[in-house]
């Protein structure tokens, strides 16, 4: 079963600084990442940063279409028009459909706010109070929504990379 866990730290730069940790993990077996990406918000910003960690995953990971949406619904939806808001609420839809509900993106909404950073993982086989323990500054906040089995294809099937 995989995990959608999202992870924020109290700086900007905070979940950038987790990337070897997160290797460090990843070779002693504790986590298996399935696809990363990373908001940074500085304070003085009126928008986050965002970027897939793209040398943390091998084959499998999610497309990046998958972070810009998931992004966009939690981030930039105040900003946007009627006409793309409607198309947002479509995709609103087909993540609710993988487990990414309302709920889980209210409360990613209210939580990472400028002065702060965020660390999005797709993972298998984590530990999470493992995980926290290894983030320097004695860890970070844990946000998260388990995917079933089920809902995981369908994430993949929504979001994949195409084959060629």
């Amino acid at each position: 079963m995989s995990t959608l866990t999202v992870w924020k730290f109290q700086s900007a730069e905070g979940a950038e600084t987790v990337e070897a940790t997160l290797i460090s993990l990843q070779k002693e077996g504790l986590i298996k990442i399935l696809d990363a990406a990373v908001v940074s918000w500085p304070a003085d910003r009126s928008k986050p940063r965002t970027k897939q960690l793209l040398n943390l995953v091998g084959a499998g990971a999610l497309s990046g279409t998958f972070w810009g949406m998931l992004f966009g619904l939690i981030f930039l939806m105040p900003l946007l028009g009627a006409a793309i808001g409607a198309a947002a609420g479509a995709l609103g839809g087909k993540l609710a459909d993988v487990g990414i509900d309302d709920e889980f993106i209210a409360e990613v909404k209210e939580k990472v706010t400028p002065g702060t950073s965020a660390l999005f993982l797709l993972t298998m086989n984590e530990v999470p109070d493992r995980i926290s323990a290894a983030f320097p500054g004695g860890g970070a906040e844990l946000l998260h929504s388990n995917l079933d089995t089920g809902s995981e294809a369908r994430l993949r099937d929504i979001f994949g990379e195409d084959e060629a």
